[in-house]
């Protein structure tokens, strides 16, 4: 049984443009789930529920498009 057509998932790009310096050290590694390394970096993920949570804790630190 094959599946023809290819379900599309989003992505969401996701730029770390605050330094989490200063900030909990829950937010700290929340940032860091997230795969980021350094500030200006960006980052795709598939949207799932999970990341929209994880982006909402850290909504002053980063940028997200949807693409």
């Amino acid at each position: 049984m094959s599946n023809s057509l290819q379900i599309e998932s989003k992505t969401l790009r996701v730029t770390l443009v605050k330094s989490p310096i200063g900030y909990s050290k829950r937010h700290k590694s929340t940032v860091r789930a997230l795969g980021f390394h350094r500030l200006h970096e960006t980052v795709e993920h598939a949207d799932s529920p999970a990341l929209r949570g994880m982006l909402y804790q850290v909504a002053h630190l980063v940028e997200v498009e949807e693409g």
